[in-house]
């Protein structure tokens, strides 16, 4: 085993400790972070399966819940794998440019993610305040190009990062107190290298995406609120409610980790530093392990071709 605990001697690596003061509990952790894992990659294909062989289910809000999947199985599968050889094997080191290729995938598919949020929160809109346009507004294609517009803006964004980070000079102590590679945890690391750039970079980003993200979603249920208020009927308004109800709870569980550990990093100092990044970890697990179960308990039409799938086998 020792021939594989890649250390910071080696000028060409980066060492991923874990999880900081549980090393001796690693063994451990590592069985919520493998079943959460499997249960969600398990969730998500079967999504992806069930709505690619069932042409009832070509429409625009499956093809959103697909790029949910996608995404979701994107996120746990840039952190989860990696970490599991931390725990199980010991194997903590990861090359620089392994290091910026994991950053690059898990920092663009989780913005790539909220904008898929984002589109969801407009379809669940123009499905309830403007109903008889639902057909000609949101097509397949034009969701189709959301999307390709969602991706490219996370590309586009999120490619600064790792292009910053490959100019600094870094030093030997190549240690990360994590279990995966974080933009400003790697150029804090850096041999005095002014990081005025790639501190003020990540900060307007995660502002910007999180803060215009939430700001479209928020504006998008305030006016089916509304909508939803002009009707007279409180049967109805429970009806039409019913509808969001999947969505916002794919929000809250999607938004709130992430918020809560920014949160708790910026203005938690007295926090233990194991806290902090089980805090972060929760995100690329639990939620991917989640969506699933909740659009295919909440979704009937969904929900009856998963049955019908599971009846045959």
């Amino acid at each position: 085993m020792a021939a594989f605990n890649l250390t910071p001697s080696d000028s060409s690596i980066f060492t991923l400790v874990g999880i900081p003061g549980l090393e001796a509990a690693h063994i451990w952790m590592s069985i919520p972070f493998f079943t959460f894992y499997v249960i969600s990659l398990l969730g998500n294909f079967t999504v992806l399966f069930v709505i690619s062989k069932e042409q009832t289910l070509h429409k625009p809000m499956y093809l959103l819940l697909c790029m949910l999947a996608l995404t979701d199985i994107g996120i746990s599968t840039s952190v989860v794998p990696k970490a599991l050889c931390i725990f199980w094997f010991n194997l903590k080191g990861i090359t620089m440019d392994g290091c910026l290729t994991q950053m690059f995938f898990l920092q663009a598919i989780s913005v790539m993610h909220s904008a898929v949020l984002v589109t969801m929160a407009f379809d669940r809109y123009i499905a309830i305040c403007d109903p008889l346009r639902y057909a000609t507004i949101l097509t397949n294609a034009r969701i189709a190009k959301l999307g390709l517009v969602g991706l490219t803006r996370a590309v586009l964004f999120v490619l600064p990062e790792p292009l910053f980070l490959s100019r600094l000079r870094f030093c030997a102590n190549r240690i990360i107190p994590h279990t995966y590679c974080t933009h400003m945890t790697v150029a804090k690391m850096s041999c005095g290298e002014d990081i005025t750039v790639n501190r003020t970079y990540s900060s307007v980003t995660a502002f910007v995406f999180i803060g215009l993200d939430l700001t479209l979603i928020a504006l998008s249920y305030g006016l089916i609120i509304r909508a939803v208020l002009r009707i007279s009927s409180k049967k109805a308004h429970l009806k039409t409610l019913n509808t969001c109800t999947a969505h916002i709870c794919v929000m809250l569980i999607s938004y709130t980790p992430s918020l809560f550990s920014i949160l708790t990093q910026r203005f938690g100092q007295g926090i233990a530093p194991h806290v902090h990044i089980i805090l972060a970890n929760i995100y690329f697990f639990i939620s991917p392990m989640l969506n699933p179960i909740i659009y295919g308990v909440k979704t009937k039409e969904l929900r009856d071709k998963v049955g019908k799938y599971a009846r045959r086998t």
